[in-house]
């Protein structure tokens, strides 16, 4: 009746290892149970991440550098203007002999001039039209750009908090495992001194002490890491943060419905149909290098002291049509309308790569979050057995039928358990933000975020009729 004088000595032992028991729950708010009160959300981290990702703010820069190239397709649609003015020195010095008198003229002035030119071009092959359709379908694909940007910061900014909530989890489990294997050595080397057990059994739990450290100290450089991506990603140090769930409720209802509506709104795919169009346009205007160009030239111009005559001033004024027609350009223009063409072909291709990936990406991302889902249900389903195992042995070690060392070791079992379950939920929930991803529907409207939703149609609209100015909109 060792084993039970030895059990009943060690109830404070039995104590902690009840309280360990329940340390951790799992469900919703599996992940932050033995954290202090919950500061921070995941709504709250991703609006910061949507507000002041670097990633994602230059991108906004990007698009806003795109939208000047409206206007600037569109400046050979108006008149070019400018004024010429001309000041100098002339000194003249004439000799003449036309009547057997020998006559010499020394006389200096100041020859000056202004003038206007104005030239405005009538028709170039279609090109300012064909280049201002280019300039939209450019513009049109940097915002597509710069969803899928916002899509992949919020993801990035999801599957950081989460990282961050499953190490600082995980890495509790591990310390309070280190006490649970340094209470198992006290116990095994106190039976070892009784007698009970063998120099093995006592090597057996120092190796496993030695393992539960290892473990920790890896926890710890994980959840270390983790932070480092969260500050990276989401702008400040991560607090107390509260538990998160999954978006599965904004998902569709199967994966076919997800392939469709990834291949219909992906930003991706919008990018590189744009990228298509822009091609398509990058033909036309090379083209138009071999049509007629025609133009017309108005100018005015004074001169004063005109030729180095002090008191000789011409006006002149005139206008001017221009026709310019292309005859034999060395067969530049006609190579580069057919590298054109080749470029749209592999525009196409693209298009067609980008929706292979998308589709992938989506029964990919879909078949994870399943995955999950199973994972997260099995392991619930281990952590509930080993609880159960974990009051069994407790039982039978009252009546001597099981040690304390059977005791601690079924703990570890429970322990290693709730670690899987939390590793686990956190892939379900990153599953579910990575199909929102693959569909192209993450975003901050999608998400409800409490942000002012940047809209880039503003500086847009503020510049595509811009004819005249130095400062951006916002004032620089």
């Amino acid at each position: 009746m060792r084993r039970a004088a030895l059990y009943a000595s060690n109830v404070n032992a039995r104590d902690f290892l009840a309280s360990l028991a329940g340390a951790v729950a799992f469900g919703g708010a599996f992940i932050l149970a033995a954290l202090p009160a919950a500061a921070e959300t995941m709504s709250g981290a991703l609006a910061l991440a949507y507000a002041g990702n670097p990633d994602l703010n230059q991108q906004r820069a990007g698009v806003r550098v795109s939208d000047e190239n409206l206007p600037r397709a569109s400046s050979t649609w108006r008149p070019t203007a400018s004024v010429i003015g001309e000041v100098g020195y002339n000194y003249m010095n004439s000799t003449s002999n036309t009547t057997g008198t020998l006559l010499n003229q020394k006389d200096s002035s100041v020859p000056r001039g202004y003038g206007l030119n104005i030239t405005q071009t009538i028709y170039n092959g279609n090109r300012t039209i064909n280049g201002v359709r280019q300039a939209e379908s450019n513009i049109f694909g940097a915002r597509e750009d710069l969803r899928n940007t916002e899509l992949n910061v919020l993801l990035n900014g999801a599957t950081a908090y989460m990282n961050v909530l499953r190490d600082t989890a995980i890495l509790d489990l591990r310390k309070n495992n280190i006490i649970v294997l340094e209470e198992q050595l006290r116990q095994t080397r106190d039976r070892f001194n009784v007698g009970e057990v063998t120099r093995t059994d006592v090597a057996q739990a120092e190796s496993s002490l030695a393992t539960g450290r290892s473990d920790y100290f890896a926890a710890q450089g994980n959840l270390q890491t983790s932070i480092a991506n969260f500050r990276q990603v989401i702008g400040i140090q991560p607090t107390r943060l509260e538990p998160a769930r999954t978006i599965e409720n904004l998902l569709p209802r199967n994966v076919d419905s997800a392939v469709q509506i990834g291949l219909a709104e992906h930003p991706s795919i919008q990018s590189v149909l744009h990228s298509v169009d822009a091609a398509a346009l990058q033909v036309k205007l090379v083209e138009g290098e071999l049509y007629p160009t025609v133009g017309v030239t108005a100018s005015a111009q004074k001169e004063l002291a005109a030729n180095g005559y002090p008191h000789y001033d011409i006006f002149n004024a005139q206008v001017l049509g221009q026709i310019t027609v292309p005859i034999y350009e060395g067969g530049e223009v006609y190579a580069r309308v057919r590298q054109a063409k080749e470029s749209l072909g592999q525009a196409r291709l693209q298009a067609d790569l980008q929706r292979d990936s998308i589709r992938a990406g989506v029964v990919s991302s879909w078949g994870q979050l399943d995955a999950a889902r199973a994972v997260v249900q099995s392991s619930r389903a281990a952590v509930k057995a080993a609880e159960i195992a974990l009051d069994g042995v407790r039982e039978e070690a009252k009546v001597g039928q099981r040690t304390t060392f059977d005791v601690l070791q079924q703990q570890q079992i429970l322990v290693n358990a709730r670690v899987t379950l939390v590793s686990a939920q956190r892939d379900r929930v990153v599953a579910s933000y990575a199909v929102m991803a693959s569909i192209g529907r993450l975003s901050a409207q999608n998400l409800n975020l409490n942000v002012v939703v940047y809209d880039p149609t503003i500086h847009f609209d503020q510049v595509k009729d811009k004819w005249i100015g130095l400062r951006t909109p916002d004032g620089r």
